[in-house]
């Protein structure tokens, strides 16, 4: 098990090519499987007056798609400097423009947005490159989740479906992680999750339940300018997720031999299991009753569990008080 981890970089550059490229240098230092862009085309995509989503409304939509967009020479340089570094090159387009800008680019994997799920046209489009896709959920519902999968298994089935609530940010008890699961069963495909909670804790839950892929954004900083700095993680943090996933992976992988596990760990269950011991001075001869023993530190000797064993036996020598006994001071 490997789970594909996406740092969504969307447009948290905000129209800087060159916090572009940092951004997927931060991703790559994070540990991050690939880093996501949003490929905007504002006139194929958007009319002038559609409205800015609530929890960004700092300019008019279409213009803000205008100015944070990048030319086709740029994609192939952001897409260069993903290579460089290590972690593939995904972005979402939003527009059928937007596709064949990013087939020219050279994308090997698509990433569908919660808002195009409806799109079917979008979807037939990407789906006819032949490429793998990554299809978001957050505003859709079970019929038009259904339709959605549906087109894209028309033409592929490299298809994984991500749950994702479109909170920005995203309360714990909305995150949906059996929606999830539910995916799972209903389309037989692998799944994962799109977190927009601020914290890891989601994404660790997900892949303990089998998620195979987690997106997480990313920012340089929660005070930057934009629409989705606010809800996204700073590198450390994503960092710390990161190698909390890598951690939880090899948890689930690696499978334990509890016999072989004891077995490596016999100097510490000398160091903390009990033996049998003696209470009081017993002589020779003498008949042991439950007064005269009892169990103690370390597991050297006759091991704790045999004490009823032990009681009504003959020692076999003078035994002092607080030693460990030994099968030879026995004679049943």
């Amino acid at each position: 098990m490997t789970v594909y981890v996406i740092a969504e970089v969307g447009s948290v550059h905000d129209g800087s090519f060159g916090n572009a490229m940092k951004l997927i240098e931060a991703g790559a230092v994070c540990g991050v499987d690939a880093v996501k862009f949003q490929t905007h085309i504002s006139a194929a995509e958007t009319l002038r007056d559609a409205p800015m989503p609530p929890y960004f409304k700092g300019e008019p939509r279409y213009e803000y798609f205008e100015r944070t967009g990048f030319s086709q020479e740029q994609w192939h340089q952001i897409k260069a400097h993903c290579d460089a570094n290590n972690v593939d090159f995904i972005s979402s387009p939003f527009s059928n423009e937007a596709v064949d800008l990013l087939e020219t680019v050279g994308i090997a994997r698509y990433k569908i947005a919660s808002g195009e799920v409806t799109n079917i046209p979008l979807l037939d489009h990407v789906a006819q490159t032949g490429k793998p896709v990554i299809l978001s959920s957050g505003m859709s519902s079970w019929a038009e989740l259904d339709e959605a999968v549906n087109a894209i298994l028309r033409h592929h089935d490299q298809l994984i479906v991500l749950q994702c609530t479109s909170e920005y940010p995203c309360p714990y008890d909305e995150v949906g992680l059996n929606v999830m699961q539910a995916m799972k069963q209903r389309y037989n495909l692998p799944v994962g999750l799109s977190d927009h909670t601020l914290t890891p804790y989601a994404a660790h839950a997900a892949v303990t339940l089998g998620a195979t892929v987690i997106e997480k954004h990313l920012t340089f900083s929660r005070l930057m300018y934009g629409s989705d700095a606010l809800n996204a993680m700073e590198p450390d943090d994503l960092k710390a997720m990161v190698d909390g996933i890598r951690a939880i992976e090899t948890m689930l992988t690696t499978p334990v031999d509890k016999d072989a596990l004891v077995e490596a760990l016999h100097h510490m269950k000398d160091i903390f299991e009990k033996s049998n011991v003696t209470l009081v001075d017993i002589p020779a001869g003498t008949v042991i009753t439950e007064v005269m023993v009892g169990v103690k530190k370390p597991g050297t000797g006759i091991p704790a569990r045999r004490l009823h064993e032990i009681i009504g036996q003959r020692v076999t020598r003078n035994v002092a008080k607080d030693t460990l006994l030994r099968e030879e001071d026995l004679n049943a």
